[in-house]
């Protein structure tokens, strides 16, 4: 059957469709009984009639990583709760989709929400969960009242509730609306906020989510795109699957590109199989008319920034090896070799009309902003890098200023509970690295504010 899809909605030739199969197609909707003619729900059949682990070994051999954006193997994750464990197990689909740059989660939860529920009924059987959530960001009002129905959808035709199918397997998944803080997207922030607490997140270790999560029981927490990766694995096979891709890095991902390109939107691509040059050219059609690409950021405002002129060296030794910035493959161990990070799929492009004091700025607010305030390199750093790169932005800034701001990134790296502090940082620290010149050249001596006492020395010493 030919699928068709809205008009220009359709795949790329360099697209391959996994995830985003049924996403802005012309003959879809998110109703149960739409899903019930694609397939859906029978893999979630031929699951209950599996043993838990097999499951899980299915998910291992797949290499499925995390898309949330640690990259963290799944089935590994999964593996960590305690074989003797006598507490309830949870399983947590993080729908806090919050990390600048990123906004494929929300076309999953909108156009296809029984994807996400059977991968998560899947994978609370292959966890031992009995109870499930959904926790789902206040801005997405209309993708909770969609998941709701869906549910509804699934109580009804008998895959959720008591004996699902026959099985003897019962479970509940519950819909919880957080308030919008980024902070809830770390997954310790996001189990304390849903058990109605300030969202501080926790310390690891002890408190790993597989051993101590949720009321201090196993708790798996996965994105919302790993949990729709669950039901494609358990239908082809993890052997299979981990054809998709390349080494360490199988399968398929949805990268998000906005910016500053022709044709910005969202793209669905086999792990490592697409460069930057084909995605921001042959993909994305390219920079707008008269400009030329500066620079991006990868993997969501978190990650480090790439100049669109660097090289790289990667590998070790013999294996060693200089890669062009246009080479990079799309996958987590090149970006990482890079020095900087898939992440969550985020890609923001800039073009030579941005002034890097703009974005660094831009990025500096966001995180002030978002800051829990529970650490305190994170709670006064991020104030004092907005304020300082306010100054900069504005055309007030010292060339002191560009060395303060970096001895604060540094101070606030590795130095708090959560990787907030490393998300707040790291994009500081480069930018700075990389277009120091370009910010020392916004800056002025002029600009230095003098005391009564050095304007009278200075007076003083002036030639008769």
């Amino acid at each position: 059957m030919s699928i068709q899809y809205k008009e220009g909605k359709e795949p790329l030739a360099q697209e391959h469709r996994l995830i985003f199969r049924n996403i802005d197609r012309s003959d879809w909707d998110p109703s149960m009984e739409r899903a019930l003619q694609d397939g859906y729900y029978e893999q979630m059949k031929k699951a209950l009639t599996m043993e838990p682990k097999a499951i899980t070994d299915e998910v291992k051999k797949s290499g499925l990583r995390g898309r949330g954006g640690a990259g963290f193997p799944t089935g590994v994750k999964w593996g960590f709760i305690p074989p003797n464990n006598t507490k309830p197990v949870y399983l947590i689909c993080n729908c806090d989709e919050s990390e600048p740059g990123t906004f494929k989660d929300r076309y999953i939860v909108h156009q296809d929400p029984h994807q996400l529920l059977e991968g998560m009924i899947i994978s609370a059987f292959a966890v031992g969960a009995h109870v499930a959530y959904i926790y789902i960001r206040e801005e997405f009002p209309a993708a909770a009242h969609i998941i709701e129905k869906a549910i509804a959808e699934c109580h009804e035709k008998g895959f959720l509730g008591k004996n699902i199918q026959g099985s003897g397997f019962d479970l509940e998944i519950h819909i919880h609306r957080g308030a919008a803080a980024y902070i809830c997207g770390e997954e310790t922030g996001l189990i304390e906020s849903l058990e109605g607490k300030r969202p501080y997140p926790r310390i690891k270790p002890p408190y790993f989510p597989a051993a101590l999560g949720l009321y201090m029981a196993p708790t798996i927490v996965n994105n919302v795109e790993s949990l729709c990766h669950v039901k494609h694995i358990l239908e082809m096979g993890g052997d299979e699957y981990a054809k998709l891709g390349v080494a360490r890095n199988t399968g398929t991902r949805i990268l998000c590109v906005s910016g500053d390109v022709k044709k910005p939107g969202y793209f669905e691509v086999e792990v490592g199989k697409v460069t930057m040059r084909e995605l921001l050219y042959d993909m994305c059609g390219g920079p707008k008319d008269g400009r030329e690409f500066k620079a991006v950021i990868p993997g969501g405002s978190s990650s480090k920034i790439l100049r669109c002129d660097e090289t790289f060296k990667i590998g070790r030794g013999d294996d060693a090896k200089d890669l062009d910035f246009w080479d990079i493959q799309m996958d987590f161990d090149t970006l990482a070799a890079c020095g900087s990070m898939a992440g969550s799929g985020g890609v923001i492009v800039l073009d030579d009309s941005r002034k890097i004091s703009w974005v660094l700025n831009n990025i500096n607010h966001f995180y002030a902003h978002e800051s829990c305030g529970q650490c305190t390199p994170c709670r006064e750093g991020n104030g004092w890098m907005k304020k300082v790169s306010d100054r900069i932005a504005s055309g007030k800034g010292t060339p002191n200023d560009i060395d303060t701001l970096e001895s604060i990134a540094y101070q606030i790296d590795g130095r708090t509970i959560c990787a907030f502090g490393e998300a707040s940082s790291w994009p500081v620290e480069a930018i700075i690295a990389k277009y120091r010149d370009e910010l020392l050249a916004e800056t002025s001596e002029a600009n230095v504010v003098k005391s009564a006492e050095q304007l009278e020395r200075e007076k003083f010493l002036q030639p008769v």
